[in-house]
């Protein structure tokens, strides 16, 4: 969705809102207290990887997981499955604690969940794959795929090059997180509507958009694609067109919009004709947390 040309390496700091269609989540986990798990890699906790504390977990597990990861440089794969919902996997910091793979192709992240009530903290994730010496360097390699409902992100890192973020199915809310690549760095089919009918989009709310060269705010994959950048702060890397419709989509169907951004690339002056243009009223609705959260499940969350 989000890209920039490949020579420039695109960063976005972000408290990064995003919303896609209902889907039915698991029933509320009982009471608000968590077993805890520790990783560490020194032999101070009950496990050494990552996975291997989110294997203990009971499947179709109904209580609070609390997954302590140490500080660290962790090389591994990390998946959590659809039927192990309700962890809290917490590391000691954003450039502390971090998790590391070196793979190519967006179904070979670095870490993925499919499972409902995912809490991640303090701890980013790289994919290294494409990186300055790739001999593959337009390879997708992402370095998180988030499939689940009911996903929450606090301060986290995604880095890779290509498909850093691909952000598929579920409702999802990323605050005071940072996402770092080139070319599609932020994608997934909760942006890429197939219907007008659809619910879901992506909303960039209060976010720092930086870096070097030019890039695009976004393109559309599919025929129906939302997203809006809301209360933004633009450096001048923003190509002045700021969207494109790609590989022929009807431009009156999709929903590219801005409102109250600042900075020098907030101008929309030479913005493509179709931008849409959103009255305050359908802003409101989408940065309202009930966008996402109308069953108030990010306030239930016991954090």
């Amino acid at each position: 969705m989000i890209m920039a040309s490949l020579h420039c390496f695109f960063c976005i700091f972000i408290a990064l809102f995003l919303s896609l269609s209902f889907q039915q989540g698991f029933v509320a986990a009982k009471g608000s207290r968590c077993q805890k798990l520790i990783v560490d890699q020194t032999g101070h906790g009950n496990f050494s990887t990552i996975q291997s504390a989110i294997d203990h977990v009971p499947i179709n597990n109904r209580n609070w997981f609390c997954i302590l990861v140490s500080a660290g440089t962790y090389r591994e794969k990390v998946k959590i499955p659809r039927e192990k919902p309700f962890i809290i996997l917490k590391g000691a910091g954003k450039r502390k604690t971090v998790v590391v793979w070196n793979e190519y192709n967006i179904d070979n992240p670095t870490f993925a969940t499919w499972a409902a009530q995912i809490v991640v903290k303090c701890m980013s994730f790289v994919n290294t794959y494409n990186g300055p010496k790739s001999k593959n360097p337009t390879a997708a390699a992402a370095a998180a795929a988030v499939h689940g409902d009911k996903t929450y992100f606090y301060r986290c890192g995604f880095s890779s090059v290509q498909d850093t973020l691909w952000d598929e199915s579920g409702r999802h809310y990323f605050k005071r997180c940072s996402i770092e690549g080139a070319v599609d760095f932020i994608c997934g089919a909760a942006q890429s509507r197939e219907e007008k009918t659809d619910a879901n989009g992506f909303v960039f709310k209060n976010c720092n958009v930086f870096g070097t060269g030019k890039a695009l705010l976004g393109r559309a994959w599919r025929q129906s694609a939302r997203v809006l950048f809301y209360n933004c702060q633009f450096a001048d890397i923003i190509d002045p067109l700021g969207w494109e419709a790609w590989n022929g989509q009807n431009q009156e169907q999709l929903t590219f919009a801005e409102y109250g951004n600042r900075g020098p690339g907030a101008d929309t002056s030479k913005r493509v004709e179709w931008e849409r243009k959103l009255s305050a009223q359908a802003v409101a609705q989408f940065t309202s947390m009930s966008y996402i959260d109308n069953e108030g499940w990010l306030q239930s969350l016991p954090v």
